[in-house]
């Protein structure tokens, strides 16, 4: 559905976002994840086309958003940070102006407003002024907007931000809804917002894509040993002593007390080593009960930290060679 190749685009000397090359399937929602300044806008602003690019190319359903706009642009239902909202209206007043600028027909135009008001859970306010409401329905209206017409792509940039936690929630759950039927390119720098909606995450940093994938290939890709939850009946100092006679042990952290005369240990190995059979013998043989052995993946967020760190110690060591 939107394919993007060698995008870069500049601002004299300062390159916002460098060589991002990127494909969106249909029917996929795809988070994209970064620091605040990292270059989610501006690519979201470019694949829109309300900003050109300094290079490269975006095809939307085989449109060139800069060689055909108005092909383009007519898949593309978008929300900015800022909801591009008239205040002086009504909810109604607002979506008929918008039905109107994309040329809904006439002769549809009620019934797709009301389809969308209804899903959009509108109906409550449909004849309020936009100024009047609070900032989470601002929102909903926002999302309304950029899916009149019926757009095969939205794009959503921090479609939650300064919402409170039940307000986030509704909107997060309209997102879900929408992606059933809407290829969705959704940025945030929320973390858990990102994990609970997208099928896919590409992480943004210093305007360059430094990882991509579902959080699970991600957590995969990047857990350079294994990690092991484990639960032992015994004293802590007896079960390291255990755990550092196996091979290919990395570290060993103490994960405290989860229940009584247990202790919880987080038993990390080289190399990608599954080291739970060895764990298993090893416990047995001295005669403590191991109650739990539980891989861990990589959270999000250690994800995150992980490409972003590497990211910025890569740009610290270029800038050290002389």
């Amino acid at each position: 559905m939107i394919k993007i190749e060698n995008l870069t685009k500049s601002y004299g000397n300062h390159v916002a976002i460098k060589d991002i090359n990127l494909e969106i399937k249909k029917g996929e929602i795809l988070g994209l994840l970064g620091p605040n300044g990292a270059g989610k806008s501006t690519t979201m602003n470019v694949v829109t086309g309300y900003l050109s690019a300094t290079e490269g190319s975006v095809m939307i359903d085989g449109f060139d958003i800069f060689k055909n706009p108005i092909q383009a642009k007519k898949k593309i239902g978008y929300l900015p940070e800022i909801p591009p909202l008239y205040t002086d209206m009504t909810v109604e007043e607002y979506l008929n102006f918008v039905s109107k600028l994309k040329k809904v027909e006439k002769s549809k135009r009620k019934e797709h407003i009301d389809t969308i008001v209804d899903s959009i859970k509108l109906n409550d306010v449909r004849k309020r002024l936009i100024k009047n409401l609070s900032k989470g329905y601002k929102q909903r209206v926002g999302l309304a907007q950029a899916i009149i017409g019926n757009p095969e792509v939205l794009i959503l940039d921090e479609p939650t931000v300064g919402l409170d936690p039940k307000q986030i929630i509704e909107i997060r759950n309209l997102i879900t809804e929408l992606g059933k039927e809407h290829t969705i390119i959704l940025s945030s720098h929320i973390l858990s917002e990102i994990s609970a909606i997208c099928d896919r995450v590409v992480i943004i940093n210093k305007g360059s894509i430094v990882a991509e994938g579902t959080p699970e290939d991600l957590s995969k890709n990047l857990s350079y040993g294994t990690k092991m939850a484990l639960r032992i009946k015994g004293a802590l100092d007896q079960a390291k002593e255990v755990i550092n006679k196996i091979p290919n042990i990395n570290s060993i952290e103490d994960d405290g007390v989860k229940e009584p005369n247990t202790i919880d240990l987080v038993v990390e190995s080289k190399n990608d080593r599954d080291i739970r059979e060895d764990l298993f013998n090893a416990f047995s043989k001295a005669n403590i009960p191991l109650l739990m052995i539980k891989p861990l993946n990589l959270t999000l967020e250690e994800i995150f930290l992980e490409v972003t760190e590497q990211t910025k110690e890569v740009s610290l060591d270029a800038g050290n060679t002389k």
